[in-house]
């Protein structure tokens, strides 16, 4: 039995890095043609270590990829020491394979041209969010800021888009100091709605609920949610605070998919029952799958 349980344990880690190895690959190169097909073309800015190539870029003409890996060493040394090595060494290798995409893809933009501030800014967020948020649902990131992003999730709890889009914020803000104002604005709206694209990936489009159920039937409801949507249920003591008698409050965390078929069951078993649903931004337990990071 133990030497089973040693290969399933090999087994298991074996997919865990190759999962995370081909999510940092793919996100990497959604985020690189976000860079070199909509952002650097259109003459956008962006947040964090990649924004700040871009400047370089713009200034100097050093090649973004290579900024990025130059910025970044600095920022693993100081992030090494606050996160776990493991999580560091795939942001590490996350770092070249981004540094790699945007050489290679640099002048993808001859092939395929955007000539529209617009576009590129929503465009250029959607393809940066869901490779951001590819990384950080699968507990890897790009490197650079999304490390310090990662610490305040941590440390913190701030979502990550959040993280992000408050130092970004005061980047792009600096920055539209030497490019005008007009692309610090662009720029914007761009990372606002690549860092809601993020969260959403994050934490998955199938939000979970948290629900609260008041009912003179709390026992035969929870059999129903246990039987027929397989969710565990925890009573909880209240009291009626004009009839002062006891009760089971029933509280129980569903997916977002469940809702209906929840209300179907209290339509049918207590059609009086009080309950409230509201959204649960995580979810760390057995049949919720929460963000590793």
């Amino acid at each position: 039995m133990k030497t089973i349980d040693v290969a399933q344990s090999k087994l298991g880690g074996i997919r865990e890095i190759f999962t995370k190895i081909l999510f940092i690959v793919i996100g990497n190169l959604l985020c690189s043609l976000a860079f070199n097909l909509f952002f650097v073309p259109n003459g956008l800015l962006s947040g964090g270590v990649g924004g700040v190539a871009i400047m370089t870029q713009y200034l100097t003409e050093m090649p973004a990829g290579i900024s990025v890996f130059l910025i970044n060493l600095p920022i693993f040394v100081v992030g090494v020491r606050m996160i776990d090595k493991k999580f560091i060494t795939y942001a590490f290798i996350s770092m070249l394979v981004f540094s790699s995409w945007l050489t290679i893809t640099k002048d993808i933009s001859k092939y395929f041209i955007v000539e529209d501030i617009l576009l590129g800014s929503i465009f250029g967020a959607v393809l940066n969010g869901l490779g951001m948020g590819l990384m950080f649902r699968n507990g890897t990131c790009q490197g650079g800021l999304d490390v310090i992003a990662a610490i305040l999730k941590r440390k913190l709890n701030v979502n990550i888009g959040t993280g992000l889009m408050m130092v970004n914020t005061v980047i792009i803000t600096l920055s539209s100091l030497l490019f005008g104002y007009k692309a610090a604005m662009y720029t914007l709206i761009s990372m606002y709605i690549g860092y809601q694209i993020l969260d959403k990936v994050q934490t998955g489009f199938n939000v979970q609920k948290n629900v609260v159920i008041v009912s003179e039937k709390s026992k035969e409801l929870s059999t129903a949610i246990i039987e027929q949507l397989h969710r565990g249920v925890t009573f909880l003591k209240g009291q009626g605070g004009y009839t002062h008698e006891d009760k089971n409050i029933v509280y129980c965390i569903l997916t977002s998919r469940e809702i209906a078929k929840l209300k179907e069951i209290v339509n049918e078993v207590d059609p009086k029952a009080f309950f409230t649903i509201t959204d649960v931004v995580e979810v760390k337990g057995k049949g919720f799958k929460s963000a590793e990071i």
